[in-house]
């Protein structure tokens, strides 16, 4: 074999989408045994009674229902609002940041005019003011984009960092124990909270997100400007060729996703914690980029691996718990389970095959 490597690694053409979920689910049900060997090995407990802890993680109650909802629901919101900047290649790794910086302008809504006007009118204000604060913290690395060509994945990263000062920055102003911490606002007249429906307070961001997933799909899939990012994330040489304004479509598509990731901070402290903090974002804007990229930027398929995340995710959470070990474990736990996932990708995009099998398709020999 003129002492040259025995496997050969060959990039796939293309393959069915359910031998694709075969393998995603494959690597699912790997990373579970991987868990559920390392828990047993700390813990001495059965590898079934963890599985059953992880289901209980979730569907245990009608409240941890609920939860693993409203957690799919946020995530997914966020996935929805950096997808249409990556199908442009535009890397939007600020997720964090507008959402974040959505959720500031939300809980200052309700701080200052909590009580001050009717609470139909407050959420209207709240809506708006979130929606815009997101899409402009967005826009500004779209403009030195598009300008000067600045790489949007640094700049994108460090306006997170601005971002939570800035939070820390107003948290320290509203606080009115001098301990840096907010608490929840309104919690007396409940001024700019989102209304329960049905008797269940999650219930609204849940439909919120589901109409955002139908317009986000509807909007890359059959709209002029779906197209267009779509154009300009394949060529921008190919774009200008045909007449597209890549300019414009790198702010105005910057401008579509700092507003959702806008919304995603909106529903997390109207509808969700009430309150606002550093960690109020909870690391979801760099979840989403995975959510993004594992559902291969299609809306619908982000509905699959959010609720597939969120699950794992508290799943781990009540190993952790039920076993007496500290949240850290539940996060090496998700840590596992995300890179046999992301592993899996490997064997969806590319095949391993012999050596001698490519010399024979090649025509050559040993």
């Amino acid at each position: 074999m003129n002492g040259s490597s025995r496997f050969h690694i060959s990039k796939r053409a293309t393959i069915p989408w359910y031998f694709a979920w075969a393998i995603r689910l494959g690597a699912v049900v790997l990373a579970m045994i991987v868990c559920a060997l390392v828990t047993t090995l700390l813990t001495g407990q059965n590898p079934l009674g963890v599985y059953a802890t992880i289901i209980e993680g979730s569907f245990g109650t009608v409240r941890k229902f609920w939860v693993l909802l409203q957690e799919m629901a946020i995530l997914l919101c966020v996935s929805l609002a950096v997808t249409p900047a990556f199908k442009m290649r535009f890397w939007n790794i600020g997720g964090e940041g507008q959402v974040l910086i959505g959720g500031l302008a939300t809980a200052a809504c309700m701080f200052y005019f909590g009580g001050k006007m009717p609470n139909a009118l407050l959420l209207l204000v709240m809506v708006i003011a979130s929606i815009v604060a997101g899409a402009l913290w967005a826009l500004i690395p779209a403009i030195f984009k598009a300008r000067w060509n600045t790489n949007e994945t640094l700049f994108t990263l460090m306006m997170n960092y601005v971002a939570i000062q800035l939070v820390s920055f107003f948290c320290n102003i509203w606080d009115r124990k001098g301990s840096g911490v907010v608490g929840i606002i309104n919690p007396n007249t409940r001024a700019g909270w989102f209304p329960e429906i049905g008797g269940q307070e999650y219930l609204l961001n849940i439909l919120i997100v589901a109409v955002l997933t139908v317009a986000v799909y509807v909007y890359l899939r059959w709209s002029k400007q779906g197209y267009e990012l779509s154009v300009v994330g394949e060529s921008e040489r190919t774009a200008r060729y045909v007449g597209i304004k890549v300019e414009k479509v790198i702010l105005r598509t910057l401008l579509i996703s700092g507003a959702l990731c806008g919304v995603a901070g909106l529903l997390l402290v109207g509808g969700t914690d009430h309150t606002i903090s550093t960690t109020t974002a909870g690391g979801r804007g760099f979840t989403a980029v995975m959510v993004s990229w594992l559902a291969k930027f299609n809306p619908i398929f982000m509905v699959l691996t959010s609720f597939l995340l969120a699950f794992l995710s508290r799943g781990s959470s009540q190993i952790a718990q039920n076993f007496g070990l500290n949240h850290a474990f539940g996060d090496i736990l998700t840590g596992i389970i995300l890179f046999f996932i992301i592993g899996s990708e490997f064997f969806i995009n590319y095949r391993i095959g012999s050596a001698t099998g490519k010399e024979k398709e090649d025509g050559t020999h040993a």
